[in-house]
Parts: structure tokens; C-alpha cells; sequence
């Protein structure tokens, strides 16, 4: 049954579809919003977890005994120049006074980094499912609490032993995944059309912040502090950030005490028209023959396949390939993520005033971003082999790869809240699965390649990548759609 606001709603808007002059106006007044306030929230959500997830890699170096030191597995058997060696000794031999020491192997190192992953894959699409009916407040909410909680023990877990920490990673990256995935399913109760890329990519950013942040600082807080305290600060933050989810977000405007009449009457009515509200049923069948859903699920594969790389092998590139020492690797490839951050923010303004003032078409949009972010990275990643002699034009073409990658979250990556809005968090969790299947392999991939041959490994490992890419371009920009498919609307519901 509808609200009293809902049918307020309904009926503010006109015979043409669209909303009035003072709900537009409304419109404008959104960055002072609860709805902004939300994207915010779950921006930090992200950065911790994203912050979360890097601690152990940062720390990793110092964990370690100093005679069986981490070379990242799958990676360049290039070492750093003596300087940097030295350097990085030094930091070791002043952590051990601060900190405890374990004589881990390289592959006991690469087991524990790794075990994040073995059975993150088993969760997001009942995650999705459940998201979808139940909400992702208490989704979001208890897992973020349960991730921080348990980055406050990773101490103690590493000593206990390999197997407790290894136990520990896997549960946590569970919890992680889960709120990745559910927090999609308040977009399609929060998001109106015209503010729906802005409001995802400032959500989003959120880990592309944590990045940042957590290469900008982690190594100087495992050097001064001890390595301990990068899983202290990120995990009390998350335990303080989960009360504060608790008391503040609603999974929807029409139940939150703290929004105003007029905010709640403008997401309501621009809402209105879409059919957003869960089912118990899916519509497997017609799921399994939508071309545009094939299109976003192919996308998602190859585009992970590249940015994977890019967020996992680009601190060891610049460090191997470029030269740089590891402490200045590490504060480029965090200003490098810094940059992608401010571009996914500045990319979802940019869609949403396109649509607003109805400069192009919202399919069109969706296609033209996509290919903004294939096509430019594409061309810079081409290039680094025969630039790679030059720091300068290197970090010219990275910068650049790392800014425009970003827009395809205003275009294929957000483009599932388009055709299926009753059923996004669901397709969200089969989305995040595309993904991890699709950085597992390229990791896999790359680490061959690279290891191989230490002066072409890194020309081939851009070449495949650019060109999974560019066929999943072309695969979307074919079959896309920005609107809602006929699976996804009521009269569909009860299909199996």
C-alpha cells in the first residue's frame, strides 16, 4: 500500500512525466540533502574496507622476518635499486622494536594475502538476493562492524599462528564483500534518475580513497608506530563508523526521521514511475536471454580484468619498470588513485547534468562514458612500453589511464540500476562474481607474463588487457540499453 507521501508523490507529477518546477528547484538544493549525507556515509563505509583490505599488504613487509622478506607472488624478479633496498632494511630493523617478527615464507606471505579471496566468491549473489528483499541496512551495518572487529585481532591472530590469521582473513573477506555488494540496493530507494551517477560515484570513490589513503600513510605508520597500529586505526574507525550507520541511515526516505517533507516528497515523485519495489521471484529465464544484461555482466569481466591490474600491479610497475625506490612508489601509485577518486566524482556530476539539461539522451550517456573510460586508458597503457624510458611521459600516461578509467562507473558499471531496478541488488552480487572471477585470472595472467620475461612480460600483460577490454566495449555499446526491460517490471513478477 502506498504512503500518504508516496500518493503525494505520484500526483505531483505531471502529464508528461516529469516533476514540477519546485521539485526541480528541490533537485538543487542536493548537496546540503540527507540523501548526499547517505552517499557520504557510505562513501567512508568504503574507504574503510578498501583501507581495511591494504593494511595487511602494507604491513606485510614488516611483519616479516628480514631474511625472508615479501617479493609479491606473480610479480617483476626486477629488485629495486641499492638505495631503496637499504632504505626499506632500515624501516625493518626499526619496526622489529616496536613490533613482533615472523619467519614467514614468501608463499606462507602469498597464502595469507591471497585467503581474502577463497570465499569472498560464495557470497555476493545471496547477498544480493537478501539485500534486495530485506534492505542493506543491517547488511551493511553488522559486516562493516564485523570486518573492523576483526581487523582489530589480526594482531593477535598473527600470534597465534598462520592457520588463526588465515581463518580470520577468509571471514573477513565475507563480511567485506557483503557490504559491497547490499549497500547498491539503497540506491534504488534513495537515487532519483537525475542524481543517480553522482550519487553512486561519490559512494563509490570510497574506495579508491582508501587506496590512497592507505598507501599514503600505511608504511609510515608500520615504520614509526609499529605495524600493529594500521589495523588499530583503520578498525577502530570501522567499529565507531558501523554506530554511526546504525543511528543515521534508513533504507529508504519514507521511514527516516531526520529528512525533510520536501526532499521526501521529491525522491518519492521522481521514483514514481519506476518499479523498484523486490520480489521473492526472479525471472531467470528472461534474465538468461536479455542481451543488455549480457552486455553490462561481459563489461563488468573485461573491465575488471584491466583495473585489476592497475589497482594490484601498479605500485610494483613503477617501482621495477620506472625505478623508483618503494617508499616514492608508493606515494605515486596512492596520488595516481587519489586522481581516479576526484575523476569518479567529477564523472558522476558530469552524467547528471548532461541528463538533467537534457544534452544527450541517458542510453547515450551510459555508451559515451563507457567508451571514455575504454578508449583513453587503452591508448596510454599501449604507449608505456615505448615511453618507458621516460619518468615524466610514464606518469603522464598513468595519470591519465587512472582519471579516465573511471568513467566507465557513469556508464556500464552503474547502467544495471537503469534496466533493472527491482532486482539490482541481486544482479549486483552476480556482477560482483563477473569481477572477482575476472581479477583472479588476470592477476594470474599477469604474474606469468611478468615473471617470464622481465622486458616484454610488461608490453604483453597491457596488450591482452587492452584488447579484453576493448571487445567488451564494443560487446556493450552493441546491446546496451538505459531503460527498464520488460523481465523487470510488475507484470513479471510472479516468472520463474
Amino acid at each position: 500500500m502506498p504512503t500518504g507521501a508516496e500518493a503525494k508523490g505520484v500526483a505531483a507529477i505531471s502529464s508528461d512525466g516529469h516533476l514540477s518546477t519546485a521539485q526541480e528547484q528541490t533537485s538543487r538544493k542536493g548537496f546540503c540533502s540527507v540523501r548526499h549525507g547517505l552517499a557520504l556515509l557510505v562513501h567512508l563505509c568504503n574507504f574503510l574496507i578498501n583501507s581495511q583490505r591494504m593494511s595487511l599488504s602494507i604491513a606485510m613487509p614488516a611483519m616479516v622476518n628480514s631474511t625472508a622478506q615479501l617479493r609479491p607472488l606473480n610479480a617483476s624478479a626486477e629488485r629495486p635499486p641499492a638505495d631503496s633496498q637499504d632504505g626499506w632494511n632500515g624501516t625493518l630493523q626499526q619496526s622489529e622494536a616496536v613490533a613482533p617478527m615472523y619467519d614467514w615464507s614468501p608463499e606462507i606471505q602469498g597464502i595469507i594475502l591471497s585467503s581474502y579471496n577463497y570465499a569472498s566468491f560464495l557470497v555476493p549473489i545471496p547477498t544480493g538476493y537478501i539485500a534486495g528483499i530485506f534492505g542493506a541496512k543491517y547488511l551493511v551495518g553488522v559486516n562493516l562492524l564485523l570486518s573492523s572487529v576483526l581487523a582489530l585481532l589480526i594482531p593477535l591472530a598473527a600470534d597465534a599462528g598462520v592457520l588463526s590469521i588465515i581463518v580470520l582473513r577468509i571471514f573477513q573477506g565475507m563480511a567485506q564483500v557483503i557490504v559491497l555488494t547490499s549497500q547498491f540496493s539503497l540506491w534504488v530507494k534513495w537515487a532519483p534518475p537525475l542524481e543517480k551517477s553522482q550519487l553512486v560515484n561519490i559512494a563509490v570513490s570510497g574506495q579508491l580513497m582508501g587506496s590512497f589513503i592507505t598507501l599514503l600513510i600505511g608504511g609510515f605508520l608500520c615504520q614509526t608506530k609499529g605495524w600493529p597500529s594500521i589495523f588499530y586505526i583503520f578498525g577502530g574507525i570501522g567499529c565507531v563508523c558501523s554506530f554511526l550507520w546504525f543511528l543515521l541511515v534508513y533504507d529508504d526516505p519514507i521511514h527516516h526521521r531526520f529528512i525533510s517533507a520536501d526532499e521526501k516528497e521529491y525522491i518519492v515523485c521522481s521514483l514514481a514511475q519506476q518499479d523498484c519495489s523486490p520480489g521473492w521471484s526472479l525471472p531467470i529465464k528472461a534474465m538468461i536471454k536479455s542481451l543488455p544484461l549480457w552486455g553490462i555482466l561481459v563489461f563488468y569481466f573485461t573491465e575488471f580484468w584491466i583495473f585489476n591490474i592497475v589497482i594490484t600491479y601498479l605500485p610494483t610497475y613503477i617501482n621495477s619498470v620506472l625505478q623508483a625506490n618503494i617508499r616514492d612508489s608508493g606515494i605515486l601509485s596512492a596520488l595516481l588513485l587519489g586522481a581516479a577518486c576526484i575523476g569518479t566524482i567529477l564523472g558522476g556530476l558530469l552524467a547528471d547534468f548532461l541528463h538533467s539539461r537534457k544534452i544527450f539522451r541517458l542510453v547515450t550517456i551510459r555508451k559515451l562514458s563507457t567508451a571514455i573510460g575504454v578508449l583513453f586508458p587503452s591508448a596510454a597503457f599501449v604507449s608505456l612500453y615505448w615511453v618507458r624510458f621516460s619518468f615524466s611521459a610514464s606518469m603522464g600516461l598513468l595519470a591519465l589511464s587512472s582519471v579516465t578509467i573511471t568513467f566507465c562507473q557513469t556508464g556500464a558499471l552503474v547502467n544495471i540500476l537503469d534496466i533493472a531496478p527491482r532486482y539490482t541488488s541481486f544482479l549486483q552480487g552476480l556482477l560482483e562474481v563477473f569481477a572477482y572471477s575476472s581479477g583472479a585470472i588476470s592477476s594470474t595472467v599477469a604474474g606469468f607474463l611478468i615473471s617470464q620475461d622481465s622486458e616484454f612480460g610488461w608490453r604483453n600483460v597491457f596488450l591482452i588487457a587492452v584488447s579484453i577490454n576493448m571487445s567488451g566495449l564494443v560487446f556493450y555499446l552493441i546491446f546496451s540499453q538505459a531503460k527498464v526491460q520488460d523481465w523487470a517490471t510488475e507484470q513479471m513478477f510472479t516468472q520463474l
